[in-house]
């Protein structure tokens, strides 16, 4: 079920949401959304995915320490977003962690929130490709329920902040 958009409706506000992954590249997407949301009185949400696979049950406490150490890593990493937010004049952003297939992840953050308006990622600019998030999403962008911007990887901060 897609949720009727509500982020120019009176009493809400515009949200970009930005994925912070352990790309090489994240930060990208991270200047981008910040600078969108102070142009445009916008607000921020940092969307950490921890990918789960299936736990075999006699390995439960080794899964429990891994799940324990996966937030940790999740949530120090949407720090570095929120520190780097804060360095270029954002607002606070909203921290969201889920656990799953980072595409289905997405969607179902974007459901939840009906204010949210854009999705922001950052592409690597190397010989590889743009990345398995990127790669994935293009494929299905056609079936999104909300514009989707991809920031190339070698872009300046300047270059960002002319863009956004």
């Amino acid at each position: 079920m897609v949720v009727q958009r509500q982020s120019y409706q009176s009493g809400h506000t515009p949200k970009c949401l930005v994925v912070v992954d352990d790309s090489a590249e994240w930060d990208r997407a991270v200047r981008y959304a910040g600078r969108w949301a102070t142009r445009a009185g916008g607000r921020i949400v940092t969307l950490h995915v921890i990918e789960t696979e299936d736990q075999n049950q006699q390995w439960l406490g080794v899964a429990d320490l891994m799940r324990a150490e996966a937030q940790e890593d999740a949530n120090a990493a949407l720090d570095q977003a929120a520190t780097l937010l804060f360095a270029i004049g954002a607002m606070a952003p909203e921290r969201v962690v889920r656990e799953g297939d980072p595409t289905t992840q997405i969607l179902a953050t974007i459901e939840h929130d009906s204010d949210i308006a854009l999705l922001v990622l950052a592409a690597n600019s190397g010989a590889d490709g743009p990345g398995p998030l990127v790669t994935h999403v293009t494929k299905t962008i056609g079936a999104f329920p909300i514009p989707l911007v991809i920031v190339p990887g070698d872009l300046a901060d300047a270059d960002i902040d002319a863009l956004s």
